[in-house]
């Protein structure tokens, strides 16, 4: 059984009623980024290539044809019991747009990203509603507890975070972001760096306290 949106809308908090739908809520854009290098998805891990931030131009996002990632503005939580889907908001379809997501884990808390393919040029307002989350009562075992746990739930520009990818088994990979901007302190197997603005949280995990 799905839960109504009001039921979702008391977990996250929201407040704005603009965002509460009869049987989920709308999460609003933050961020859009281009990816601009390989990734790589392997046995033992995952690397994601870098990205470009697209500034907004007079609060808009401009994209033109091609595949973005969005981050969104809201946070995001899936209680015990449950699980997440996020859907495009159907005025992205009639704009010729797609957003693909992943299945959003019981436990997950974060505010999450999905990937935008923009079939026709549009403009997107910063904190416009482009999706909406629904949850689904489900049985799980055990709850999500995977690097993209807490992403972005924190000031970016002064946390550190080790690096599950430019270990010793992997040193200065060319597909870590941090590798790439020169990063890093300490040795190859315990690495930490400040996060920056233009390298969202994804494959990192938070030192622990």
């Amino acid at each position: 059984m799905f839960e109504s949106g009001q039921f979702l809308a008391d977990i996250l908090e929201v407040s704005d009623t603009a965002q509460i739908q009869p049987n989920g809520v709308d999460l609003r854009v933050e961020h859009v980024f281009e990816q601009t290098s390989q990734g790589e998805i392997a046995r033992d891990g995952t690397s994601v290539g870098d990205r470009t931030p697209i500034d907004p131009i007079d609060g808009y996002f401009e994209l033109n044809s091609g595949a973005y990632i969005v981050q969104y503005a809201d946070r995001v939580v899936i209680p015990d019991g449950h699980i997440g889907f996020v859907y495009p908001r159907s005025s992205l379809l009639r704009n010729s747009c797609m957003l693909h997501t992943a299945v959003w884990d019981a436990g997950y808390e974060g505010r999450g990203e999905g990937l935008l393919i923009v079939y026709h040029p549009i403009q997107l307002e910063t904190q416009a509603r482009i999706a909406q989350l629904v949850l689904a009562e489900a049985d799980h075992v055990g709850t999500y507890d995977g690097a993209y746990q807490d992403e972005r739930l924190t000031d970016n520009s002064t946390s550190e975070w080790f690096c599950t990818i430019a270990t010793s088994a992997r040193p200065k990979s060319k597909t870590c972001p941090c590798c790439s901007q020169g990063q890093h302190s300490g040795s190859n197997d315990s690495i930490m760096f400040i996060l920056t603005a233009n390298y969202p949280v994804n494959s990192w995990k938070r030192l622990p306290e």
